[in-house]
């Protein structure tokens, strides 16, 4: 197996411009971590360029370094499991980060995993909902009341009388963001209890966040970015579940199995036909004023967006990405290569 270099946090504040300037480094998504060394491996072993330096801090953090700044010691590119906000792109453009293109290389799955060990849970959005949220909904439905539920039969009678634990990431991921937009606000923007706060709080100018606040009682608890680590907790606690990218569940199917949604399991068609309801795109970003000073940057770029490593039968894909219908792949292979500036208009588009 090729030996993966990942940098430290002390390395980056460390580095010095000259240093950075010959290699490649990237940081970002912990879930699209292993697709990004795959490519900076194969790069180090098929061409003249360093093997590139690669980072898994979190979307979050990715893009807080990767905004930082122009200099040679700030990131080249970032990766992401969830899209840049609009908040860290007017970051950037502050920091004189003018010029970002936008790559989406495939498609993910959010998996809920537990130990093969354990009997499958069948769960539904609200279901998660009400074992997450920080605040539910009363019996009467009337009014939110601080999180009660430890068991899952404590929710609905048909679940099993287990332990409700998440081991997840932390408020820094991408996958943070995306579990609870495709869970707790995609459910709750549909409960009363919830909407009716929301409205009022919107007249009174506040920022609502009851609907997507996450417990902190000790059954949320948040795993860091080494979704590997969260793998070897729901060994150890079989009553437990995971959150994380699909590579990191396929990956580890000899020990983990999925916990399924409305009867269905992650999986690349699922994913692609959207039957699977925990399902998000992929992303990197580049720094466009990198391009010519980084020596193997424009080629990494290519290769990632390569067939050879994310079309239907791609290295990546081979590990758990989960491919983009044709036409995508071309478009985005095309604004890679063109460099395409992204606007702020365009953060508001699908």
């Amino acid at each position: 197996m090729k030996k993966i270099i990942m940098a430290t946090a002390a390395l980056l504040i460390g580095a010095n411009a000259v240093q950075a300037s010959e290699q490649i480094h990237i940081v970002g998504s912990s879930t699209v971590y292993p697709f990004s060394s795959y490519v900076a491996e194969e790069l180090g072993a098929t061409t003249k360029f360093k093997t590139p330096v690669v980072e898994s801090t979190g979307s979050g953090g990715g893009m807080k370094l990767f905004c930082a700044g122009n200099g040679m010691d700030t990131p080249d590119i970032t990766n992401a499991s969830r899209r840049m906000k609009a908040k860290e792109y007017k970051t950037c453009q502050e920091n004189g980060v003018k010029y970002i293109t936008e790559v989406v290389v495939g498609y993910d799955g959010i998996a809920l995993a537990q130990s093969k060990d354990t009997a499958p849970l069948n769960l539904t959005r609200k279901q998660i909902l009400l074992a997450v949220a920080a605040e539910v909904p009363n019996k009467e439905g009337t009014a939110l009341i601080a999180n009660p539920y430890r068991y899952w039969n404590e929710i609905d009678a048909s679940l099993p009388h287990r332990k409700i634990t998440f081991y997840g990431p932390p408020t820094s991921s991408g996958t943070r963001d995306a579990f609870e937009d495709l869970t707790m606000k995609a459910v709750a923007k549909k409960m009363d209890v919830y909407t009716n706060l929301y409205k009022a709080d919107q007249k009174a100018n506040k920022k609502y966040k009851k609907y997507h606040e996450v417990r902190q009682d000790g059954v949320y608890v948040p795993s860091g970015e080494n979704d590997n680590l969260i793998v070897q907790k729901l060994t150890k606690d079989p009553e437990a579940l995971g959150i994380f990218g699909y590579s990191y569940l396929a990956e580890n199917s000899d020990r983990i199995a999925a916990a399924t949604i409305k009867g269905i399991a992650p999986s690349p068609a699922a994913v692609q036909d959207g039957s699977y309801k925990l399902s998000r795109s992929l992303y990197f970003y580049i720094k466009k004023s990198h391009m010519e000073k980084v020596p193997g940057m424009k080629e990494y770029v290519n290769l990632f967006t390569s067939e050879q490593m994310v079309g239907d039968d791609g290295a990546c894909t081979e590990i758990g990405l989960i491919a983009l219908p044709e036409a995508m792949r071309s478009k985005y292979r095309a604004q890679a290569a063109n460099l395409t500036n992204m606007k702020p208009e365009d953060l508001t588009k699908k």
